[in-house]
């Protein structure tokens, strides 16, 4: 957020970049009245393919700031639910599926300072998953050290007692936990986006809930961090995105000791290209985890709204530390890419949602399917022009249905407010 409304909000990057021993991406060529002719087809097939329906409870007369939203199987009975949280009320939720299909919202707690983004993992060792949240303070920009990262142990009946391991800090928006060290203890990976300054961390397990804090990076604007083998050494590393005045893709490799090295992957000189999110996922296939990266942000204007250049991409993971760029498509007001093969032909499609857009114009796209052809090739089809202000998707899979479902939450930071939702259910229709 430079100023923006959420650090889930992000920042701005963009235009020509280059990936190390990669060639400037080319310009795009112009499409034909055919070819537009025949995306508007595609698009309007492609409404077809989910049913909408409320998901949890449903929106209250305030409107919604759901900042995260994450699919795991919480209580561990194969059935999987979702956690999430809502930055202006403070809670973090748990949506449980109780039954193939059906679902019901429990709030865990109303006590965490603005949450940005909330996982699980089992922090103690215990058999059953804690809770991670990341907690910004205060969501409207702000220099102060307001930011702090609250543990939810769990009890093993999903009873949450909380540990705040980090505090006093430069506002966080993403934790996300890993054996860095090899010593059998979870670390954490932290994004602090700050305002003028920020940082990335990671943070040692000493055991009892206690840890203690390395800093990696110390640039405002950190969005996520993402935690993978990215380069086939057998450790894992962290990614992160920065989007405010630098707007890159870091990759930071872990030497297996507690130390880590630093590599820019990706970077962009349009100081107004909007990073958004990043996500990890082997798009093709081959073994690797590639990065999913979405630009949409676009709170920085006078007027909310989309630039031209708002879109989906993917880094391709060459191996030993290598990555590609490729674009799989404008999008306006893009964010939280995820794949899944979604048509069941095989390959991995990509979705995409629609944070900042002209909401007064009903063109306006709100959820956007990338179709591939197989060969990485991707056709952009419209799902849905409403509900609008949605910056949360993630993918959950119903018992008994083939095809995956998917639910996005809706963050309504500006007006019109005239196609409200809180967290929504799209189920395959078969088509």
């Amino acid at each position: 957020m430079s100023p923006r409304i959420l650090s889930l909000l992000f920042a701005t990057l963009a235009g020509l970049a280059l990936v190390p021993g990669c060639k400037p991406k080319p310009k795009e060529q112009k499409q034909t009245f055919r070819e537009k002719k025949q995306v508007a087809e595609r698009e309007v097939s492609a409404r077809n393919l989910f049913q909408p329906e409320v998901f949890g409870n449903p929106p209250s007369e305030d409107n919604p700031w759901i900042s995260n939203a994450v699919v795991v199987d919480l209580d561990q009975d194969g059935l999987e639910d979702l956690i999430g949280c809502e930055g202006q009320k403070n809670t973090v939720f748990w949506v449980r599926q109780t039954e193939p299909g059906v679902f019901e919202e429990i709030t865990l707690t109303d006590e965490m300072l603005a949450p940005a983004h909330v996982d699980a993992n089992d922090i103690d060792d215990d058999g059953d998953l804690d809770i991670l949240v990341a907690c910004m303070g205060q969501i409207f920009p702000n220099n102060d050290l307001i930011g702090s990262v609250v543990i939810l142990e769990n009890d093993g009946q999903q009873n949450y007692t909380p540990h705040t391991v980090l505090d006093h800090v430069a506002r966080v928006t993403d934790v996300r936990a890993a054996d860095f060290d090899g010593d059998g203890l979870k670390d954490l990976a932290v994004a602090q986006f700050g305002y003028y300054e920020g940082e990335v961390r990671w943070m040692k397990n000493r055991g009892n809930w206690q840890f203690d804090s390395e800093i990696l990076l110390s640039l405002p604007g950190a969005i996520n961090v993402c935690i993978a083998d990215m380069n086939g050494d057998r450790t894992l590393d962290i990614v992160t995105i920065i989007s405010q005045q630098y707007e890159e893709v870091y990759l930071f490799p872990n030497n297996g000791n507690g130390t880590f090295g630093q590599k820019v992957l990706w970077g962009s000189t349009n100081q107004d290209y909007g990073s958004s999110n990043i996500r990890l996922a082997d798009l093709n296939r081959d073994g690797r985890q590639d990065i999913l990266y979405t630009n949409g942000d676009g709170f920085d204007y006078a007027e909310p709204g989309s630039r031209p250049w708002h879109g989906v991409q993917w880094l391709e993971n060459k191996g030993e530390g290598f990555f590609q760029f490729h674009r799989i498509g404008d999008f306006k007001g893009a964010y939280s890419p995820v794949a899944a093969d979604f048509d069941l032909d095989g390959d991995l499609d990509v979705v995409a949602v629609s944070g900042f857009n002209e909401w007064a114009d009903p063109k306006s796209v709100s959820v956007m399917l990338f179709r591939n052809d197989g060969q990485m090739n991707f056709t952009p089809e419209v799902i849905a022009n409403t509900p609008t202000h949605l910056i949360v998707a993630d993918v959950i899979h119903i018992p008994g249905e083939a095809q995956p479902s998917l639910i996005t939450g809706a963050f309504l930071a500006y007006p019109p407010f005239d196609h409200k939702s809180r967290l929504t259910v799209w189920r395959p229709t078969g088509e």
